[in-house]
Parts: structure tokens; C-alpha cells; sequence
């Protein structure tokens, strides 16, 4: 583990990744219309498996900047009053779809990083009359919410981005209550990625490079102190033609699990 931790981190340097990774989903927020690596939108979030009524009730505009990789709200069997934190929330639009859920005893925390997602989900928010959701800056390895107050924290396709994940895990167990829910949807891979690959801080903000061998990933989850309980594989592909060579070559695909906080 010690020596797999310290190759992840030597494998991209993290500043230049934050640098990219903001530039990319500023772009997400601010232009939904282009083309990227990756698939955006409500055709993706259908093909993903969000329900049609569903995203009916969510603003068009966090959906149209929606790039998820996966769909894992059954898993997350959310209830009204339940305390969520969304890690890398983006425009909005799973915070939103979980909002619908936990209803207005609940409430709904957003953490991104990026500041013209975190301005677009706002304002979407207040005009939508949504009165349980709450957005922070922040990132997914210092959480700003206090330790063991959350119900169930969810992720979208964001995890992958990071290049200290064993931190993040240990954050998300760290913020909720025992026997709390982590359900998340994210990229990993069956084959360990070629250097070329992996330190490409270009590759890593698409969603590609920083995908993590898949049983590593999990070995990360129960280290932290959570149990996985489901897991299953997402009907996800890249669109680029790069990003598909490499999703073929070395098993880069998109899953969603569902963990549980142990004592």
C-alpha cells in the first residue's frame, strides 16, 4: 500500500492538475455545448439510468452541464430528512436530484472547487426555490463539514480526478455517522496505466489518467473504515477517439458502489 501511494502521488504533479481540472469544468459550467472526452447532458444521464420524471424536476441547465459516469441513487436509497454531501457537485445536478429525495427536512451539501460550477448551481438553486441545499468550496480531500454528522455522501465521476484518493476516503468516512452510506459512481480500470498516461495531467482531467486498478480502489474504501456492500459496471464510454483506444487497451470503465461506515 505505502508503495502504491507514493507512485500515485509522484504520478502527475497535483498543482498542474487542480490548474487543468478547473479550466476544464469551468468550461463544463460556463459551455455545456462543446465537445469533450466525455459525454454530457440528459441523454447521458438517461443513458445512465436517471429516471425522465426525475430529471424533469431538476433545473435544465445543471442537467445540460451534467457529466457523471454513472447512476447510483438506487444504491443510495436516500430518505426524507437524511443529511447528504455531494463530493465535486459541480453545476448541480445530482445535488438536486438528491434534494427531491430527502425532501425539505433534509438537506443537501454541494463541495466543488471550482468556482463558476459553484456560482452556476447557486444561482440555479435560489431561482428553483430549492431551500435545503447548501454550497461550499472546498476540496474532496479537506471536507468542510464536522466529523460524523452526515447521512450519506455521494459521488459522480470525480473521485478519479484526485491524486491523493486514499485521503478522500478517509474524509468521506470521517464526515459520516456509523453506518452511514458512501455511494458513488466513478472511472478505474482493469490494467495498471502506462506512465504516459498517468502523468498526463491532461489525460487525469478528462476523467482518464487518474483511473485507479479497480481492486486497489476498493482496497482504499474498507482501509478507510467502510465496508462495500454492491457494486456493479456502468453502460459508460468515452467519446473521443483517444479516450476509447485507451478505455479498450487497458479496461478503463465507470462503476458505482455502495459502502457502509463501520464501528
Amino acid at each position: 500500500m505505502k508503495t502504491r501511494d507514493i507512485q500515485e502521488a509522484m504520478a502527475v504533479d497535483p498543482i498542474d492538475l487542480e490548474r487543468r481540472v478547473k479550466d476544464m469544468y469551468k468550461k463544463v459550467a460556463l459551455q455545456p455545448e462543446v465537445t469533450y472526452h466525455f459525454e454530457m447532458g440528459r441523454e447521458l444521464a438517461e443513458s445512465l439510468g436517471y429516471p425522465s420524471k426525475e430529471l424533469d424536476l431538476i433545473p435544465k441547465e445543471a442537467i445540460e452541464s451534467f457529466a457523471g459516469v454513472g447512476y447510483y441513487f438506487d444504491f443510495a436509497n436516500l430518505n426524507k430528512g437524511e443529511v447528504v454531501v455531494d463530493l465535486g457537485s459541480g453545476s448541480g445536478m445530482d445535488v438536486f436530484f438528491a434534494a427531491n429525495q430527502v425532501g425539505p427536512s433534509g438537506e443537501v451539501i454541494g463541495i466543488d472547487m471550482t468556482e463558476e460550477q459553484l456560482q452556476k448551481s447557486v444561482k440555479l438553486g435560489k431561482d428553483a426555490g430549492f431551500k435545503q441545499l447548501v454550497f461550499r468550496k472546498g476540496y474532496i480531500e479537506e471536507v468542510p463539514v464536522v466529523s460524523n454528522c452526515i447521512d450519506v455522501v455521494i459521488s459522480n465521476g470525480v473521485i478519479n480526478l484526485s491524486s491523493d484518493k486514499k485521503r478522500v476516503f478517509k474524509e468521506a468516512a470521517r464526515v459520516l455517522k456509523e453506518g452511514g452510506r458512501l455511494v458513488l459512481s466513478d472511472i478505474v480500470t482493469e490494467a495498471k496505466l502506462p506512465a504516459s498516461i498517468s502523468c498526463n495531467a491532461t489525460l487525469w482531467a478528462a476523467c482518464i489518467g487518474g483511473a485507479m486498478q479497480v481492486e486497489d480502489y476498493k482496497e482504499l474504501i474498507e482501509e478507510a473504515g467502510l465496508k462495500i456492500m454492491e457494486v456493479k459496471e456502468n453502460p459508460y464510454a468515452f467519446i473521443s477517439s483517444n479516450a476509447q483506444g485507451a478505455s479498450k487497451q487497458y479496461g478503463i470503465k465507470s462503476i458505482s458502489l455502495m459502502a457502509v461506515k463501520i464501528a
